[in-house]
């Protein structure tokens, strides 16, 4: 009996529990469908996403459309959908390709038009008449300026003299010689030494160095004129003393110089033993009168 039951107890659970092999093709036969289930709930899932991205993307261009006014602010909204639909999953080629589309009207939207220019004012140009061109004369430079010497021919004596159209000049040089000082001039109480300046202008001027004799007498302080175009004076040594009509005594010392007017009065009233004064004048030949 014990024996019985315990057989009959092993083929029941033999019976109960399916043996290894049927496990393990129960399990092989299952596999395919939980495969299926698994890819069924995952296209699902990419789809949910899929779309997702679709109502992300359209939401936005359709935002993009309303607010962005330029070029720069539809890129940043389209930069910002395509954020959001890398948020939400990361979907597949076709969904990249459909977000781009979905976008490029953003892309595309139309900038803001430029406010049209004011109209500008024509005014009438009158054309004047062509100038004629302008004739230069060319001037000549002076051949100093030029840095050249001068032609011989230019620094010929001129044929006549510039000063009242005499006879030209030549030139001369006079050196200091004691025997040169004469008593043969105007005043008896001066010694006279000639420069050669008459000869060398055919008359036009005079120069030469008066060398007073001392004392001041008397006869040199007679009151006279001279009747010359020019008369100038000036005081190589010494000192003298002179009173001129109108302008009342001047002392004339080395240094000094003075302009006689024609046919002013004056006087020598005194000199230094030695003094001397050189006179230029204009012509060479001239009057002297006694004022009285």
């Amino acid at each position: 009996m014990a024996k019985a039951s315990t057989g009959r107890g092993g083929s029941a659970r033999k019976a109960a529990a399916p043996p290894v092999a049927a496990r393990k093709k129960a399990k092989a036969a299952g596999a395919p469908g939980k495969q299926a289930a698994a890819k069924k709930a995952d296209a699902v899932k990419a789809e949910a996403n899929k779309a997702g991205a679709k109502k992300a993307v359209a939401t936005k261009a359709s935002a993009g459309k309303a607010k962005a006014r330029t070029p720069v602010a539809a890129a940043k909204k389209t930069a910002s959908a395509k954020t959001a639909a890398r948020a939400g999953a990361a979907p597949k080629p076709a969904a990249k390709k459909t977000a781009a589309k979905l976008s490029s009207p953003a892309k595309k939207a139309p900038a803001k038009k430029a406010a049209p220019a004011a109209p500008s004012k024509t005014l009438a140009v009158t054309k004047a008449a062509p100038r004629r061109p302008k004739v230069r004369v060319a001037t000549p430079i002076p051949a100093a300026r030029r840095g050249r010497p001068a032609p011989a021919a230019a620094r010929k004596a001129p044929s006549v003299s510039p000063i009242g159209g005499k006879a030209p000049q030549a030139f001369t040089v006079s050196h200091l010689h004691e025997a040169d000082f004469k008593a043969d001039g105007l005043r008896p109480y001066a010694l006279y030494r000639d420069l050669g300046i008459a000869a060398a202008t055919a008359g036009l001027a005079r120069a030469h160095v008066i060398r007073f004799v001392p004392p001041c007498t008397d006869a040199v302080r007679k009151r006279h004129v001279h009747r010359t175009d020019l008369q100038l004076v000036y005081v190589l040594k010494g000192w003298i003393k002179n009173e001129f009509e109108g302008h009342g005594e001047q002392m004339m010392s080395t240094g000094s110089c003075w302009l006689q007017p024609s046919g002013i009065e004056h006087t020598v009233l005194d000199y230094s033993p030695d003094c001397e004064v050189l006179e230029i004048i204009v012509p060479a030949d001239f009057t002297t009168e006694d004022a009285g």
